[in-house]
């Protein structure tokens, strides 16, 4: 079987970074009143800026796959042509419609001639499976090369008017109508954003990346949904989707709004994290001294000290100077956030050849957990 390796890498971000204090006026405010998690959430996430598919007017600037095709874009040039590509693969938490799919969507606006695709579906670890896919087709010589891409446009999930019609709703029932932390919470949580790389079974490129290995976990099997959109969580924990409600309903509880269980995403995340980490590694032979960059996606910086004990609790201390982040700059893009943090370590010129890289996902939707480990060639 082919060696595969990451050759080629971008990211493409749109507009101007926002700051904390532009958020709100690019969002909107919510029944005429600011938002009171606004200031906690930040505080904890420690995010100082992000990026909006949204100009100055709060039109809407790009859509999800239009974001991917830009990235895909500038993987390409006179000596790597679109049209070359002989897979698609594209993972993300937030398609423009159900369907047809994402990477359907992406190779449209693309325009570069055949090719086979593939849309993982998922949060966070759609971007890494949409990796894997690729990673895979090259490794078995199904094909000689694959484009792999993850990607978030979740600005226009988080506007005000998504939720004004439940709050409207909550007034009539004589309810205080403010928005359920839950879903404010995500708010003031997610950026847009894409990146992409390109597989060959060569180690061609200024620094490309061998993948040795991905793995990946699932922990749905005894845990709730913690992260949604498109349904509702009942008092037994399941998920009622919003085919079965009636459409007056989808707007007065903002079905498809992103909501996130917080009690449920403390008490887990951490711990089947490290946990999953740990079988991982073991699997492979890795200690902690063999990683020379540690990759973590997580969605705040809240997490950041808590993770480093529960390693050190589980006996796989990663020491602070491996840890390599970005997202106080960049926001929290979900799937496309592993992606846009290797490109800027890629390009920071830090890395040289035998340097390791453990790239690590976590998706609290259900609680699945995705790694890969790089040696850069």
């Amino acid at each position: 079987m082919n060696e595969v390796y990451i050759t080629r890498i971008s990211k493409f971000l749109p507009n101007k970074p926002i700051s904390n204090d532009e958020m709100e006026s690019k969002l909107g405010i919510i029944n005429g009143n600011a938002s009171r998690a606004r200031r906690l959430v930040l505080r904890n996430n420690q995010i100082k800026t992000r990026y909006y598919a949204i100009d100055e007017n709060g039109n809407v600037t790009h859509n999800n796959a239009q974001l991917t095709k830009e990235a895909v874009d500038l993987l390409c040039d006179a000596d790597f042509k679109s049209s070359e590509i002989e897979i698609l693969s594209c993972g993300t938490s937030s398609p423009d419609q159900i369907l047809p799919s994402h990477a359907a969507m992406v190779h449209g606006f693309l325009k570069n001639g055949n090719t086979e695709i593939n849309s993982p579906s998922g949060a966070c670890c759609s971007g890494m499976n949409a990796l894997k896919f690729g990673y895979l087709s090259v490794k078995s010589e199904t094909t000689k090369n694959a484009v792999c891409t993850g990607s978030e446009r979740t600005s226009s999930w988080m506007k005000s008017e998504i939720f004004e019609s439940e709050v409207k709703h909550l007034e009539e029932l004589k309810e205080r109508p403010i928005l359920a932390f839950e879903k404010d919470f995500l708010r003031w949580m997610l950026s847009d954003g894409a990146g992409a790389v390109l597989l060959e079974p060569e180690p061609n490129g200024d620094t490309p990346l061998k993948i040795e290995w991905m793995e990946g976990y699932s922990y749905a099997y005894g845990l709730e949904a913690c992260m949604y959109a498109g349904a509702d969580k009942l008092e037994n924990g399941h998920l009622k989707p919003w085919s079965e409600y009636p459409s007056d309903v989808w707007a007065e509880k903002s079905l498809f709004a992103m909501k996130q269980d917080v009690k449920l995403l403390g008490k887990n995340i951490l711990v089947k994290g490290v946990e999953s980490m740990k079988t991982a590694l073991d699997k492979h032979s890795i200690k902690p001294e063999d990683i020379t960059y540690y990759l973590p996606h997580i969605s705040s910086y809240f997490f950041k000290d808590g993770l480093y004990d529960e390693m050190v609790k589980q006996g796989m201390e990663i020491p602070w100077d491996k840890w390599f982040m970005n997202l106080h700059k960049v926001g929290n893009i979900g799937a496309g956030s592993i992606y846009i943090m290797l490109e800027e370590l890629v390009k920071s010129g830090k890395l040289t050849k035998g340097d390791t890289i453990l790239l690590s996902v976590p998706e609290s939707a259900r609680f699945s957990y995705t790694y890969a480990f790089l040696t850069v060639s």
